[in-house]
């Protein structure tokens, strides 16, 4: 995929649009409303009613219609909350959400302020956002969809109940997985893009879509569409590679997989976080490309999630100075509405990156919340205090600083997403690691594990190895050790062939001198100054990465993959295509 096309992709939203604002009697940007009520219809509040059968759009304008201003602010807030159930939670988990929205429990969240949606948090270790989530709601997928079914219980009695609650949550798989527990792990993108099949990566993320469903998630921020040509280390092993044709490819699939299995995909970060080297987690990156350049080698992977059908994308806090310098991405109506909508024709929704991240802080909850939306945002994720977003949502709608054009249109955007997935069959949680979806991740490792010093014979290790890791990696040095065992390959604490693993965030100080094999389970940077004869990419720690590399280092498979990224002093392909 070469330069964008400027020609908008689809112009079907604009009937869903104009159908909505004729509904809600709005005539034009700036009418300022009169007073609004206090609660919407009493028909509205039964599940079904003031949204006929039939086409989503039409079903959203007419619920739109029906919704009191209190409503229709609640619809483009998706908060988190603290607590682990919807209506009982820990002394703790109910101070945290008294001073998040001055409620006790996730479920009076949802009530009070009539949200569009909430976001299930959690992280790893290894979790590059980790410092962008203060509380976790996800325990193992028992929990999960207690949780999830106790939260869809509060909303269905709310006046838009007749559209289901968005549950997101950030289930990328590699480094930022929020569920661990439980479920099929597959490996990280890096090691979907090193695979280069976009129909592997269909089948893995359909799988991880029906687990998501089972669970009571109907909305993922996933697939990252960033291309990764700095050696961004916020980003890294989530993205599909450095190549945006091939990374385009992998968007694609990924988008397909999960939306055929009832879940929503988020394509992220746009216009790009891969571009910077800077994490958005901490201050705000700059890109300094020209558009030229973004256009060509930034945007076509969101161009492929669009033209996969993808039902939402994700603004990131960027400074794009070749198209709107000085204003983050995320409240920027050149980027959004010009860029994105214009020109690569997305009709979806559009939702923030954290609000609460040190970028969109710089203005009140309740400021910011306005000017993402103006900008071109339907969906304010996680703001820092969700009253004080509601109520300026709500004044700024009231005193005409917010046009009620704009509000109708994006609460008409996230309820047709939400009808678009209503009526979908919630699968039984026995479905979660059935025989079907392990084994698409697994030929999905399978295809990623590349060679970038070495034989690509596949003639495996020679006597007994020893298995070493960086970073006191116990879990995947003995899940390597149990796989290798299982293939034959006899396992020694010491005195053995040595392969040793490097995972994420490791540096040269990690590597280990002596060792045969080397292998990088996250990007393959660190390999440069590796002096192992061999040297393997595996880009994922998964269960499944360690079988495939087990296979590989017993002589049973030929590693396949092909670097999605460049490494220094390493040759661009070696084994792969």
């Amino acid at each position: 995929m070469g330069r964008v096309s400027i020609t908008p992709r689809r112009v079907g939203a604009a009937l869903v649009v104009l159908t909505a604002l004729l509904a809600a009697g709005c005539s034009g940007d700036d009418r300022r409303p009169g007073p609004a009520p206090t609660s919407a219809p009493a028909t509205a509040a039964t599940p079904g009613a003031g949204a006929p059968a039939g086409d989503p759009a039409a079903r959203a304008a007419a619920l739109v219609a029906s919704l009191a201003d209190e409503d229709l602010v609640g619809q483009v807030l998706m908060p988190y909350a603290y607590g682990d159930r919807a209506t009982e939670v820990s002394s703790g988990s109910a101070a945290g959400n008294r001073a998040l929205g001055g409620v006790d429990t996730p479920a009076e969240m949802v009530t009070k302020y009539r949200l569009g949606g909430l976001i299930l948090v959690g992280f790893s270790a290894d979790d590059p956002t980790s410092g962008n989530q203060e509380t976790t709601n996800v325990d193992n997928p028992e929990q999960v969809r207690a949780l999830t079914a106790g939260l869809r219980e509060a909303a269905g009695k709310l006046p838009a109940g007749a559209a289901p609650l968005l549950i997101g949550t950030d289930q990328e798989y590699g480094v930022v997985t929020r569920v661990t527990t439980g479920v099929t792990m597959l490996p990280s993108a890096l090691a979907a893009g090193a695979a280069g099949d976009p129909a592997l990566t269909e089948a893995a993320w359909r799988a991880a879509g029906t687990e998501l469903a089972a669970m009571g998630v109907n909305l993922d921020f996933a697939p990252v569409a960033d291309v990764l040509v700095t050696r961004s280390t916020v980003i890294g092993s989530r993205s599909f590679g450095a190549d945006p044709e091939r990374a385009a490819a992998q968007v694609g699939g990924a988008v397909r997989g999960l939306q055929s299995a009832g879940v929503a995909a988020t394509v992220k970060h746009f216009p790009g976080h891969g571009h910077s080297a800077a994490d958005s987690h901490e201050g705000l990156p700059v890109l300094r490309q020209s558009r030229r350049t973004l256009e060509e080698a930034a945007w076509s992977p969101f161009a492929a999630g669009v033209d996969a059908g993808a039902m939402a994308v994700m603004s990131a806090h960027l400074d794009v100075r070749a198209v709107d310098p000085g204003t983050p991405a995320t409240f920027s109506y050149k980027l959004l509405t010009e860029v994105l909508r214009g020109q690569l024709g997305f009709q979806g929704v559009v939702i923030t990156d954290g609000m609460n991240m040190p970028p969109a802080k710089r203005w009140a909850p309740g400021e910011a919340a306005v000017r993402a939306l103006k900008a071109g945002n339907d969906l304010i994720l996680m703001p820092p205090h969700v009253g004080q977003a509601y109520d300026g949502l709500l004044a700024a709608l009231r005193d005409g600083s917010l046009p009620r054009a704009r509000l109708v249109e994006a609460a008409t955007r996230v309820l047709t997403m939400k009808f678009r997935l209503a009526d979908r069959p919630t699968p039984e949680l026995s479905t979660l690691r059935a025989p079907e979806h392990r084994d698409a991740a697994r030929r999905l490792a399978a295809a990623a594990v590349t060679v970038l010093r070495g034989s690509c014979a596949g003639d495996g290790v020679r006597g007994p190895v020893t298995v070493t890791s960086s970073g006191g990696r116990e879990h995947t040095r003995k899940a390597l050790t149990e796989a290798l065992t299982a293939a034959g390959v006899k396992v020694m604490p010491s005195g053995g062939t040595v392969v040793h693993l490097v995972g994420y965030g490791d540096g040269r100080g990690d590597l280990r001198a002596g060792a045969a094999v080397t292998v990088a389970m996250d990007t393959p940077y660190v390999l440069a100054d590796a002096a192992s004869p061999t040297l393997l990419a595996t880009y994922s720690s998964s269960r499944s990465s360690m079988d495939a590399l087990a296979e590989v280092l017993a002589g049973k498979a030929r590693p396949g993959g092909r670097s999605p990224v460049k490494v220094p002093g390493l040759p661009a392909t070696t084994c792969g295509t």
